[in-house]
């Protein structure tokens, strides 16, 4: 994934269609992930994408894919958002790894980039500082990815 410059100047998300696939499991971190998506797309201009709440990570490849390959309003990118903690066992990293994969085939085969936010953490403090710290929020980065590349996708 393109990691944007904070400080570069964003581009106009004006005319771009965006979608949102979002779990609802671990809420009050991918609240703040969306949150800093949504504040960040809004100053890009874009509007408001249309927002749709999964169990858990594991489900959003699937609406992911449902919005990929729609005839009619599809998006011009899609970003996800989730956050798995990782346990004791390797439950976390079979399912992390089953939807990057499954997020990437999916960018890959259709044309439409998938932003992929959906975190592993082991710790409340990563999850803190990645999806609720103003400064770090990932939300903010996979907004800022999704408008660049979908306006570079667009024009080019």
């Amino acid at each position: 994934m393109i990691t944007p410059n904070p400080d570069s100047p964003l581009p106009s998300g004006e005319g771009l269609r965006f979608a949102v696939v979002a779990s609802r499991y671990n809420e009050t971190y991918v609240e703040g992930l969306l949150g800093a998506a949504l504040i960040t797309l809004r100053g890009a201009g874009a509007p408001e994408p249309e927002v749709w709440r999964v169990p858990g990570a594991w489900e959003i490849p699937v609406v992911a894919a449902v919005l990929a390959r729609r005839e009619r309003g599809r998006p011009d990118a899609i970003l996800c958002f989730g956050v798995i903690w990782q346990g004791e066992t390797l439950h976390a990293q079979h399912i992390g790894d089953a939807v990057s994969d499954a997020l990437m085939r999916l960018s890959v085969e259709t044309g439409v980039p998938v932003i992929h936010q959906v975190l592993t953490v082991s710790s409340e403090a990563q999850a803190t500082a990645r999806c609720l710290d103003p400064a770090t929020n990932r939300g903010v980065e996979g907004a800022r990815t999704a408008v660049e590349m979908a306006r570079l996708l667009r024009e080019g």
